[in-house]
């Protein structure tokens, strides 16, 4: 079984507990309804992910085993030092992936499943996208068996990553302090799940966020600009299937009917929002004037 998912089932008391947490902090202190249904759906989605990590594991496992067979070096993880490098390793390439996960339209097809909640909760942490094998954001950690990390040790970290993640996926918590300066937080990946563009494609960290900060992807949240969460284009469904699959089915509609090859590149490997549906001009009206610019200028699509 997928390492990650052995997490979920050896803590769910635990995450059953910050979840009534969250559920009662929205009843009694914020006097709103929870979003039960975007909890429902949450959970729709990532049953729909359970066979897909089955087959993603049994294919990649061997392909992984096979880039560990050729490493020049072993690195010991019996050593403090060891699983010290191993915890950055896995870091660094999970900044990289997700990166490429807001940048790559073919990687977005499968991460914008996560970006989908309009209100976030506990739950959306399990909204994850059913076609990561398709996708190939497991190839972010191949140099990592090659240079002589463990498969299963990376796998091993890779799920602490995600599983550290469940807690960011509230507005419960606030800000941390000094703790903000070297992880990840609530506060952070409030900004991450923010389709307001001061925010936008920003906070990408697992555990930590120092590349975010070094690399210039970070943003700090601010008491001054709401966070408005969801796709900047809502695709209004909560359907799991659709939550799933609406933007593959997007991508080869727009691929199917590109004009030409260069095009039809752009579909599947451009940034996201790089749509045909874009390409048409819209009037935008302004206090000013209307003016009439191409969509593809308001950069985001489906984002």
């Amino acid at each position: 079984m997928y390492p990650y998912h052995v997490l979920v089932l050896r803590f769910f008391p635990y995450i059953a507990v910050g979840i009534i947490f969250e559920i009662a902090w929205y009843l009694l202190l914020r006097k709103e309804a929870y979003p039960w249904k975007e909890m429902a759906a949450s959970l729709g989605v990532y049953a729909l992910r359970l066979p897909a990590r089955f087959l993603t594991v049994a294919l990649i496992g061997g392909l992984a085993l096979f880039v560990w067979s050729l490493r020049p070096l072993t690195i010991p993880l019996d050593t403090a030092w060891g699983v010290i490098l191993l915890f950055l390793a896995v870091e660094f390439a999970y900044y990289w992936m997700h990166r490429c996960d807001h940048t790559i339209r073919w990687m977005w097809a499968t991460h914008v499943v996560h970006h989908t909640p309009e209100r976030l909760h506990f739950a959306s942490a399990f909204r994850l996208g059913a076609t990561d094998l398709v996708s190939g954001g497991w190839l972010f950690f191949m140099p990592l068996y090659l240079i002589g990390f463990n498969p299963v040790a990376v796998a091993g970290m890779l799920a602490v990553n995600l599983f550290y993640q469940f807690w960011l996926h509230t507005d419960v918590i606030g800000k941390l302090g000094p703790l903000e300066w070297i992880f990840n937080t609530p506060s952070h990946h409030r900004v991450h799940h923010a389709s307001n563009g001061e925010y936008l494609d920003r906070n990408y960290g697992g555990i930590l966020i120092i590349w975010d900060r070094m690399f210039g992807t970070f943003a700090k949240e601010q008491s001054r600009i709401a966070i408005n969460y969801g796709l900047v284009q809502p695709i209004g469904s909560l359907n799991p299937l659709k939550l799933a699959f609406h933007e593959w089915i997007a991508m080869a509609r727009d691929f199917y009917h590109a004009p030409t090859w260069n095009e039809k590149f752009k579909q599947l490997f451009g940034r996201p929002g790089g749509s045909l549906a874009s390409l048409a001009p819209v009037t935008i009206a302004r206090s000013d004037a209307s003016t009439v610019i191409p969509d593809r200028v308001l950069l985001t699509g489906t984002r």
